[in-house]
């Protein structure tokens, strides 16, 4: 099954040096679903990992690993369908981005799993069928 790699655990693994022993944890799962080619992201995930880096260089470095990975099709459908989740979930008073929802419904649409510490993403779960993907244990 293929997991839908949220810009947290990319930020975590590509932009950040030191790790919590928790932290390693979650950029070791990662590095196993590559290997296994399940780790897919988005064109929104892409750009949000992309953004905020101020130098050329270390923004190429990412850019250049994140050129390894299609990004999952984003078609209208999604839009529509994360606006209703979205409406929906607003009616319950779970707030959340417009670009979480449009995560939540690419992610279903595709059968995949979330990978992401967005804890979110587990409000959102709680509401609709949305399977988080969590880290295997040994």
């Amino acid at each position: 099954m293929k997991v839908l790699v949220d810009t947290t655990l990319w930020s975590l693994a590509l932009r950040r040096r030191r790790r919590k022993p928790v932290e390693q944890v979650l950029v070791d799962e990662l590095a196993e679903l590559v290997k296994e080619l399940r780790a897919v992201l988005i064109g929104p995930i892409r750009q949000e990992v992309l953004s905020g880096i101020p130098d050329l260089g270390q923004f190429e470095t990412v850019r250049r690993h994140l050129a390894a990975f299609d990004d999952l099709p984003i078609d209208g459908q999604d839009y529509e369908e994360a606006a209703r989740l979205f409406n929906a979930r607003r009616a319950k008073s779970v707030q959340g981005s417009h670009v979480d929802f449009l995560i939540c419904a690419v992610a279903m649409r595709n059968s995949a799993s979330v990978f992401t510490t967005d804890r979110d993403f587990t409000r959102y779960a709680q509401h609709m069928d949305l399977r988080l993907h969590e880290p295997r244990r040994d």
